[in-house]
């Protein structure tokens, strides 16, 4: 009469039968208010009606027997257990929710009214973990619901292996589970929990990407080589497991292609690529942990950079190997091996580390590089004179005896002759200049005699005019 929504007075009533024990006249009134979810598939335990009545069957759950005493129906189980070679969860779950009335009823209103979620959380509450499991592939329910209704739970609960051993038992060859392990992964991922998510790779027999967890064990954290040279276990993993998976894919291409879809992939190419990164890394590892430990270090950057960085890190590294042995020679052979892997702009990383060398007032050791760039017998004909060029650049205050060495290690005539006249040497320029081809000389005279007269010299410039 009043119009009133007549929804909770049923639900009240409904709520009323139950707890007299009457449950098929509490189905009937919870059929007039109760509806099922618009989507079976929401993250959350459908309405708060049906998660009340669900609350209330679960604690008044007495168990229903069978027509014995209590004492049989123990023993009857009990013997039920000893006589399965191993405990059976499913067979626990069945004796626990089938001859129970109560969970019975749990069920009937959470398959009429709840969400998959609601469902699969139920059975994990009273360790009926495979039933969840069997629920979500039947429904094909989305990884979501997996995560947080199956994944979570059994990690915060220490039950990841019962997890793992199950979805193995279910499938063997773990393929339905893809989607659902991926998620899980990208979700450990997210929240930094990185040793959960390197397990989960190894039962997922995911090689290449529990490799790609062990690289990120070896870096995080590390702020010198000492502590890398502590942390080498991690790149020997590395290794395992880029060579286990090395023998799975010659061993499946042998036979019919294998359906390994959700594992990471990778050509035996690649593979090999990176092995050979793992064992250089190794090599730079011992080496720097080497120098640190003996004091020879002398380079203090921000970040500590590894072979596993992109392309400008690779060059820090081939920079810091050369840079902190005893002499550049000590670390050349590791740094050219890096320049050479990864085809890095060698001339680059040769003029770096010589601009440390000035900072460092290092001059000898340029001329110990130059050696060493001309020896390594890759290197074209004027990288040497580019490596001392790049230097005077930026630095114009190389002590006057040191400048000319450097100079005159230069091969080409014409190169000497521009960096004396970057240092505004330019008597010496023209001594250069004088010995060149006749029409040539006449060419460079004329402009070493221009910028003395623009920047004053007057002897320069008179000497230039009567040698033209």
């Amino acid at each position: 009469k009043s119009g009133l929504d007549p929804g909770g007075a049923w639900h009240a009533w409904g709520m009323a039968c139950l707890k007299a024990g009457n449950l098929s006249s509490a189905r009937e009134k919870f059929n007039r208010c109760l509806k099922p979810p618009m989507d079976l598939n929401q993250l959350n335990h459908g309405s708060r009606l049906v998660q009340d009545v669900i609350q209330y069957l679960e604690s008044t759950v007495k168990p229903i027997l069978i027509a014995d005493d209590d004492y049989f129906a123990t023993l009857r189980e009990l013997e039920a257990t000893l006589r399965t070679s191993r405990l059976s969860l499913e067979m626990m779950c069945e004796g626990k929710i089938q001859h129970n009335t109560y969970y019975q009823e749990c069920l009937f209103y959470l398959h009429s009214y709840g969400t998959n979620l609601a469902i699969i959380s139920f059975y994990m509450r009273h360790d009926c973990m495979r039933e969840a499991l069997l629920h979500l592939l039947n429904k094909e329910s989305p990884s979501e619901v997996f995560i947080e209704g199956i994944f979570i739970p059994s990690y915060e609960s220490g039950k990841l292996h019962m997890l793992e051993n199950l979805l193995e038992t279910i499938d063997p060859g773990l393929e339905s589970w893809g989607v659902y392990l991926i998620a899980a992964c990208k979700y450990l991922q997210r929240k930094n929990y990185y040793h959960i998510l390197y397990e989960l790779q190894q039962f997922m027999k995911d090689h290449v990407r529990a490799a790609m967890t062990c690289i990120r064990f070896f870096t995080h954290g590390a702020k010198s080589y000492t502590e890398l040279g502590g942390k080498q276990t991690w790149l020997l993993k590395i290794k395992d497991h880029l060579k286990v998976y090395l023998q799975e894919v010659s061993r499946s291409s042998g036979r019919k292609k294998m359906a390994f879809t959700f594992r990471k992939k990778m050509s035996a190419a690649d593979v090999s690529r990176h092995i050979n990164t793992v064992d250089l890394q190794m090599e730079v590892t011992k080496f720097l942990h080497r120098c640190e430990s003996s004091g020879t270090s002398q380079m203090t950057g921000s970040s500590l950079p590894t072979l596993f960085g992109n392309n400008n890190m690779k060059m820090d590294v081939a920079c810091k190997v050369m840079l902190e042995g005893k002499n550049i020679e000590e670390g050349f052979g590791i740094a050219f091996r890096v320049l050479q892997d990864f085809q890095l702009e060698a001339t680059e990383v040769y003029s770096k580390v010589a601009k440390q060398l000035v900072k460092q007032q290092k001059y000898g050791e340029i001329r110990q590089l130059l050696k060493c760039v001309n020896e390594s017998g890759v290197a074209a004909k004027n990288d040497g004179d580019n490596i001392i060029l790049n230097c005077l650049n930026e630095f114009k205050n190389i002590p006057a005896e040191d400048l000319d060495n450097l100079i005159q290690d230069m091969d080409s005539d014409e190169n000497k002759i521009q960096a004396y006249v970057m240092c505004n040497k330019l008597r010496s320029a023209y001594l250069v200049s004088v010995r060149q081809e006749k029409s040539r000389a006449v060419q460079l005279v004329q402009h070493v005699r221009q910028l003395a007269e623009n920047s004053g010299d007057d002897v320069v410039k008179a000497i230039c005019t009567q040698w033209l």
